[in-house]
């Protein structure tokens, strides 16, 4: 072999080594991973929709505010109010993660809000609890955003856990002794019940799935307590005639041994909870539900 021949043969190689960097694999290793939470949730998500926000009718700039006629146990006493779930999607800005009102700049990405409104009347005097939820509207499971807030006579409590990408926390305040002020790092594999009532929404119903879950406790509280993580176990079967005021599917989630949660969806989308009913006495029926902008002009 001439020495010609041999500078072309080393060229070539080397161009053969140089090209599995262009080739549709290599192009794949490159695309953005998801998200951490996302990633810790990976065994249950083929049992829920994740397109199931995709849907048109979140297009219309309205909100969907749904009312119950609910009850709680408030100082050992059965408290009856109503309470207001407002599921409506909004467009976020990276920079402030919030609702943006500026909707020309170029980071903006959308989201479903979950709004979860009650005044609790009690002897003395009343509760008040505002939860927002936010999922990334194609990412229904996994929880991107939540704040908690509750205010009555002794105090004020505020909580909020943001999922940044990198660590999944919550920061706390309240007036609680031990609880006042401090932050914490939480499980990303898990489903918050202050969310159940819209992540089981998205489940692939008509394979009535089962499986296992984590679920952490209810943060709509006015302490702010170590969260409690539950080993769960759900199920889905179809709801007979008596259950629920339409055809519904019925979803059990049993957190403990003696702890059993009830959510009634609705068969047709969007999927509405019609009923609810938890371990600790809690309950909702549907009673009301409307599509309008609530937000003033």
């Amino acid at each position: 072999m001439n020495r010609k021949s041999l500078s072309f043969g080393l060229g070539a190689l080397l161009i053969s080594l140089a090209l599995p960097a262009c080739t549709p694999d290599a192009e794949q290793t490159d695309k953005p991973k998801p998200r951490a939470s996302v990633r810790a949730l990976q065994a249950i998500m083929p049992h829920f929709d994740e397109q199931w926000a995709m849907n048109k009718l979140w297009e219309d700039g309205l909100a969907e505010v749904a009312t119950y006629d609910a009850e709680r146990m408030v100082y050992k006493k059965k408290r009856q109010f109503e309470y207001t779930l407002i599921t409506v999607k909004e467009e976020f800005n990276q920079q402030f993660n919030v609702k943006t009102d500026d909707y020309k700049r170029d980071d903006l990405f959308p989201v479903m809000k979950v709004n979860a409104f009650c005044q609790i009347p009690a002897d003395n005097y009343p509760y008040h609890y505002l939860t927002s939820l936010f999922f990334r509207r194609d990412q229904p499971v996994a929880l991107y955003k939540m704040t908690s807030s509750s205010q009555e006579w002794c105090g004020n409590t505020f909580k909020a856990i943001v999922d940044d990408g990198v660590s999944f926390k919550e920061n706390y305040n309240s007036y609680w002794d031990q609880q006042g002020v401090g932050s914490r790092d939480l499980r990303r594999d898990v489903l918050l019940e202050d969310a159940l009532p819209y992540t089981l929404r998205t489940l692939r119903f008509a394979q009535q799935p089962a499986f296992d879950l984590v679920v952490m406790d209810l943060q709509q509280t006015s302490k702010a307590a170590l969260p409690v993580y539950y080993k769960s176990h759900l199920t889905t079967t179809e709801a007979s005639a008596a259950e629920a005021s339409e055809p519904a599917w019925r979803v059990t989630v049993q957190l403990a041994p003696d702890k059993q949660n009830v959510y009634w969806f609705a068969k047709a989308y969007p999927n509405i909870l019609l009923r609810q009913t938890t371990w600790d006495g809690r309950s909702l029926r549907l009673k009301g539900q409307r599509r309008y902008a609530y937000w003033p002009k």
